[in-house]
């Protein structure tokens, strides 16, 4: 099983719409991609420099679902979040491999 996580630190003005579209919308629709299995979104409790920091969480069966989900469905997806939220969040992205 993989764990692609993704860090998004966000402006605090806009974190209320942010949440409510990753909960409504972008989660969903990468969930319909069918590349993963399961998602959960957690909000990092220790807050760095008047930011608002998540963490969204997918798990894919395999690295090669994941590395498809990157190349064929993520750009849209991440384009999307851009026209909606563009210069107003940072994001990192992580794969690793759960072990148990």
């Amino acid at each position: 099983m993989i764990l692609y996580n993704i860090t998004t630190s966000l402006d605090p003005e806009i974190a209320e719409r942010w949440l409510a579209y990753m909960q409504d919308t972008h989660m969903p629709e990468v969930m319909a991609t069918g590349f993963f299995v399961k998602s959960q979104l957690c909000r990092m409790l220790d807050e760095e420099e008047g930011g608002i920091t998540y963490a969204s969480q997918y798990y894919a069966v395999s690295r090669e679902q994941l590395e498809t989900y990157q190349e064929v469905a993520a750009p849209a997806l991440r384009a999307d979040m851009d026209r909606h939220f563009g210069g107003r969040y940072a994001s990192f992205r992580t794969m690793l491999e759960v072990l148990g």
